[in-house]
């Protein structure tokens, strides 16, 4: 797979000298302050855990953050509460990853908040290809089973995670001026964990056993991409999907041809195929956490924590030397 390698610094820096922002904060259950004035702070709902993320590393004291996904549920299956879309109208800004939740995408376009900020606009979103890869029918004849189209994952690269925090910080600054210093500040110092985090997984996957991992869904395709792997999902973008018997097939072939040593599942949807396919090709499993919540299941306590998590499990799995 081609690896095109943008340093994380030189976005990251480009995107911070333009981060003056009012940004998000809080808790998805802290309901009461994010349905009021917010006590004068600015009232930003996110859509989900990564969005949250951003919106509480730059907003700091001077916003109020609800999250729309609970901890523990999936977010590419939610279904918005009747008090839930009524707080998102009413919010000051409104932080989405459009494509990843369609009824967030709904209710977002039908809602009148003046700063709607799509994540998916903030960086340039990738097609990553088929999941599932030609092989021959019994009659020898070709077929292909396909689940493509823009991978809205781009959380899981830190470099891109960097140009979307720029972007978020951009936004908030016009609808917060009056503290632009504070979510200024904010922003670089993210900049900063962002390119520590890049650094670590550049130096501790460069030089591996094998460079093909198996994961549940397809959640990884830009994190491959950037440190020169190649992801073999056994489901595609949509975690909820069923494999063919065709793509288990391929998947345990593939493990023998590529020295592949583990299937990683994840901590919010079934482990069941996962775990199946591991049995089967007489493979261990680890979690790869996608990081689409935070729940007590977690391997770390915020975003940074459970990527360099992931970052000890990918050493382990592909054997880095």
């Amino acid at each position: 797979m081609n690896v095109r390698r943008r340093p994380i610094s030189g976005i990251a820096v480009a995107a911070v000298t333009a981060l003056g922002l009012g940004t998000l904060s809080a808790c998805s259950s802290d309901s009461a302050e994010a349905s009021g004035d917010g006590g004068g702070k600015l009232d930003v709902v996110a859509s989900f855990y990564p969005m949250q993320y951003l919106a509480e590393q730059i907003g700091g004291d001077h916003v109020s953050v609800t999250s729309l996904t609970e901890p523990g549920t999936e977010p590419h299956d939610l279904e918005l509460s009747t008090k839930q879309t009524a707080e998102l109208g009413e919010a000051d800004a409104v932080l989405y990853l459009k494509t990843l939740q369609p009824a967030v995408d709904e209710a977002v376009a039908q809602s009148e908040v003046k700063t709607k900020i799509d994540a998916a606009s903030l960086t340039e979103l990738e097609d990553h290809g088929d999941v599932e890869h030609d092989h021959g029918d019994e009659g020898g004849e070709a077929h292909s089973e396909e689940e493509s189209g823009l991978d809205p994952h781009v959380w899981l690269d830190p470099v891109k995670y960097a140009e979307v925090a720029g972007g978020v910080a951009e936004a908030l600054e016009k609808a917060d001026p009056d503290h632009a210093a504070d979510y200024k500040k904010n922003a670089e110092a993210l900049a900063v964990k962002l390119d520590g985090l890049n650094t670590a997984f550049e130096n501790g996957l460069k030089d591996t056993a094998t460079k093909v991992f198996f994961t549940n869904h397809a959640a990884f395709g830009y994190l491959a991409e950037r440190y020169g792997l190649t992801q073999e999902a056994i489901t595609g973008l949509d975690p909820d999907s069923e494999p063919s018997p065709a793509r288990i097939k391929e998947l345990q072939e593939e493990a023998k041809a590529d020295g592949v040593t583990t299937v990683f599942y994840e901590t919010l949807v079934s482990d069941k195929t996962a775990k199946t396919l591991a049995k089967d090709a007489d493979l261990k499993t680890d979690v790869l956490d996608p990081l689409e919540g935070i729940t007590d299941r977690s391997k770390g306590e915020d975003y940074i924590e459970v990527m360099q998590s992931n970052l000890e499990a990918l050493k382990t799995a592909l054997g880095a030397k």
